[in-house]
């Protein structure tokens, strides 16, 4: 059979009465769930996951290990050992992030245990990484066919269709593998020589005079030029009015005030005057974002209520066909509803009872309400932009303001109490990143033909192999350099630790927190989606105005083009090359994490004429996207 030179036109818009054919077809058996996947997927989720616990704990960001994965799988299973079957390696990469994702849930929460010096058992951490993880994967699952199937053409899902690319581009070879890998090399490139080398930093910004506290800037990294490209200006915009919002507005009225109070201002730790815009993000930025991304997650599953019912009626339905020419297809079959249902609810029993996880049965049934919330949330806001944006935090911190002031009321105080709000916390986090992460796996699937089910098994063994390991790393990371250090500053950990702390001391600054409510419900009065802007409200700047760049392009590409065939075939293209620069420099972040503690540090560094030398370097960079974009596509 000849292969197909790419994925269908379908793939990236649809119209009501069409039908997404996959890559491969549901009447088409190809070898899937093997030894070899099994195998590779596992090693894979276990050093993504301890690369990224790493990462994630001296700059508080992971890199996403979808495409990494499946590029590396690749590598292997075809390269290697000379395997060509696009679902094995499909398999890889879903189980591989199910590993990382795992590490992104705990690096947020648990070394918190560590800070209040608690010194958390090995078992404790394993449980709570585990239930959580699989707790996310299986709220998510009755989800699938209303976020992936019918929303498809409407949630873009950047990352999952960039990894899908990626994987046919490597099935096909030819132009389209050449497209794909030619951003794969500069993203890397560029990745290595800003980060690895620090030839110049991969953060610009600068004061606008005469405006004091607001600052542009930029992280000046292709896969953000690549995910705003994917998503499109609007959403793009949406990005950056929040984030304009933020640091435009809420920072340089803060730095005014500073003028005039010389006293230190809760949450802070120091005088007003004394803090730069980075000291005023942290310390009341982040918490009026915070508040934004809780309403902005409200309004969204109060607007989804229904058909989020109408997605699990559905569900239900149809895993009560009998196995005739009535069943499903393999390509639209999930793990059974029943087993799903019957797993939900051990989870909540183990979790109400197990002396791993300090939390009681009022903990295991905030668990259930938070989980089912933010485990919807999560998974449609990664369909918005992406994984590596998903405000797992964001969630986090409202989770555990809800749960803090319930345990206090309960009188639950002191540490005890702490532990139990920290626990709560960190599998609510745990679960939101694994069902992102399994959305957006889930998406490649859809995108390729996998079968769901067999996906949906990989995502519990990368969770199981990520668990098993991510204890015992962060044991080791702090005996040796300890949490809160410079060389290891876990600043999410730190952020939940002050929030609980702050609830349980009742000085809370609950005046940011409802800022940010009211600065979302003015968005969404004016009928503008409140999830996105508050992703950006919540984010840095730095990493909005790459983004609405790549989004710009793509704005100024669906103009010019005149003919529809000729803007898909562009557009197709372009998102080509915009997820090989995403998998260019998670490859190379990833590498780059292994290899950190050596300490790389040449050339310019982070001075004005290494700013100018990188914004030189990115612009080029940007160049070869409009360049591979809007030049004529030949048959």
């Amino acid at each position: 059979m000849e292969k197909k030179k790419g994925l269908s036109d379908l793939a990236y818009s649809i119209k009501p009465g069409q039908d997404y054919e996959p890559y491969i077809p549901a009447d088409k058996a190809l070898p899937e769930f093997t030894a070899f996947t099994l195998i590779i997927g596992t090693i894979l989720a276990v050093v993504f996951g301890a690369a990224n616990a790493y990462l994630g704990l001296k700059v508080g960001m992971t890199v996403s290990a979808s495409i990494p994965a499946a590029v590396a799988s690749m590598a292997i299973l075809r390269g290697l050992m000379h395997r060509e079957s696009i679902l094995e390696n499909n398999i890889v990469q879903t189980i591989a992030s199910s590993g990382e994702s795992v590490a992104a849930g705990v690096i947020f929460t648990i070394p918190a245990l560590f800070l209040w010096n608690t010194n958390p058992s090995i078992l404790q951490i394993i449980s709570i990484s585990i239930t959580g993880g699989v707790l996310g994967v299986l709220m998510m699952i009755p989800l699938r066919r209303f976020l992936i199937v019918q929303e498809h053409g409407k949630l873009p899902y950047p990352e999952g269709t960039a990894c899908a690319e990626v994987l046919v581009a490597g099935e096909v070879g030819g132009v389209s593998a050449k497209t794909v890998f030619s951003g794969v090399g500069l993203g890397a490139l560029y990745k290595l020589i800003a980060d690895g080398f620090k030839l110049f930093p991969s953060e610009i910004e600068w004061p606008i005079p005469g405006f004091k506290g607001a600052v542009i800037g930029g992280d000046i990294l292709p896969a953000l030029l690549g995910v705003g490209f994917i998503i499109g200006p609007q959403i793009s915009a949406y990005m950056l009015a929040g984030a304009v919002l933020g640091w435009f507005g809420f920072i340089p009225l803060i730095s005014h005030l500073g003028s005039f109070i010389t006293q230190t201002v809760y949450p802070a730790s120091k005088p007003l005057a004394e803090l730069d815009h980075w000291g005023i993000w942290s310390y009341y930025l982040r918490y009026i974002g915070a508040g934004a991304v809780a309403f902005g997650g409200i309004v969204s599953l109060i607007k989804s209520l229904p058909v989020i019912i109408n997605a699990f009626r559905q569900s239900v339905a149809g895993f009560n066909l009998k196995e005739d020419g009535t069943a499903r297809p393999r390509t639209d079959r999930d793990i059974s509803m029943k087993w799903v249902a019957l797993g939900i609810v051990l989870l909540i029993v183990i979790i109400a009872f197990s002396p791993f996880i300090p939390v009681g049965i009022v903990g295991a049934i905030l668990i259930a309400i938070f989980g089912f919330f933010f485990v919807t949330v999560s998974s449609r806001i990664v369909g918005i932009v992406g994984s590596s944006s998903n405000p797992v935090s964001g969630m986090t911190i409202a989770t555990l303001l809800f749960t803090t002031v319930i345990f206090k009321a309960m009188g639950m105080t002191g540490t005890t109490g702490m532990v139990a709000a920290i626990s709560v916390g960190g599998i609510i986090c745990l679960a939101a990143a694994n069902a992102g992460d399994t959305s957006q796996d889930l998406k490649t699937g859809f995108l390729v033909g996998s079968t769901p089910w067999r996906q949906q098994v990989g995502e519990f063994i990368g969770v199981i192999a990520g668990g098993l390991v991510i204890g015992y790393v962060l044991i080791l990371l702090n005996s040796a350099y300890g949490f809160g250090s410079k060389e290891l500053a876990a600043p999410q950990a730190t952020l939940m630790k002050l929030v609980i702390e702050g609830v349980m001391s009742g000085n809370l600054p609950w005046p940011l927190v409802f800022s940010g409510f009211a600065a979302a419900a003015v968005v969404e009065l004016f009928g503008i989606p409140s999830l996105p802007f508050a992703v950006g409200l919540y984010l840095p700047i730095h990493l909005s105005t790459p983004i609405m760049l790549g989004g710009i392009i793509r704005g100024i590409l669906e103009k010019v083009t005149k003919s529809e065939d000729e803007l898909k075939k562009k557009v197709e293209k372009g998102v080509l090359y915009a997820s090989g620069l995403i998998a260019g420099e998670g490859i190379m972040g990833i590498i780059i994490a292994l290899f950190v503690w050596r300490n790389i540090d040449i050339a310019f560094g982070n001075n004005m004429l290494g700013q100018l030398g990188g914004l030189v370097v990115f612009l080029l960079l940007t160049y070869t996207l409009i360049n591979m974009a809007f030049k004529s596509v030949k048959e």
